[in-house]
């Protein structure tokens, strides 16, 4: 069975480690505030201007005008500070990100990414995606495996107008956890209930299959 998004969220929480500084995309990649593994701290960064990101608030926390990047209300952590969205640049520009978790619309087995534009179609705008994708060096991806055409969206090349180039290495889906290395996918994991002849079907970029690939776990 395909991965939930509140799944997805909590997969990828497993590679928070502790003392990481992680900013968080648009979409899936917000809900992993939920989900940080207990016993660690982790700060999560936001580019509009917020170190120290907390869950989604209750409806009784909510405050209208305390924010994320995609303009969803939250809550902040202990410790958490304010400032203003150049200085939250400075920060990802400089590389002080430990870890990014993006959503896309393509990969492909270069580690090239495609997730601002679909030509003909009205898109949000890439945000701060440029700017991750070229200070972070650990970012994970996070989407469908396949688009509901039955399209995969990991691909040999990307045929939509790239965010970055090589700066993908590892690919959360719906049906698959996967690492990009010397131009191939490898296959890590696979989700509950989801066969490996599923996932090969739907990959259409070149894919390495371990002789034995686990069912995650959460």
């Amino acid at each position: 069975m395909a991965l939930s998004r509140e799944q997805l969220a909590m997969r990828v929480a497993q590679e928070l480690k502790d003392g990481y500084y992680v900013n968080l995309g648009i979409g899936i990649p917000t809900l992993v505030a939920n989900y940080v593994p207990q016993g660690i701290e982790v700060m999560l960064q936001s580019e509009n201007g917020l170190l120290g990101m907390g869950q989604f608030p209750s409806d009784e926390e909510v405050d209208a005008d305390l924010i994320n990047a995609g303009k969803q209300t939250v809550t902040m952590a202990t410790g958490a500070s304010l400032f203003d969205s150049a200085e939250s640049f400075a920060m990802i520009r400089g590389g002080h990100v430990d870890l990014t978790v993006l959503g896309a619309f393509e990969v492909d087995v270069q580690g090239n990414i495609a997730s601002y534009m679909i030509p003909g179609k009205l898109i949000k705008g890439m945000g701060g995606a440029m700017d991750l994708v070229a200070g972070a060096d650990n970012i994970i991806v996070t989407m469908t495996h396949a688009s509901k055409h039955g399209q995969s969206k990991l691909l040999s090349e990307c045929s939509l107008p790239l965010t970055g180039k090589g700066c993908i290495k590892k690919v959360l889906t719906d049906l698959a956890f996967i690492e990009i290395k010397d131009g191939k996918f490898h296959l890590l994991e696979r989700a509950p209930g989801v066969s490996v002849e599923e996932i090969v079907k739907l990959t259409a970029g070149e894919l390495v299959v371990p002789e034995n690939v686990p069912e995650m776990q959460f």
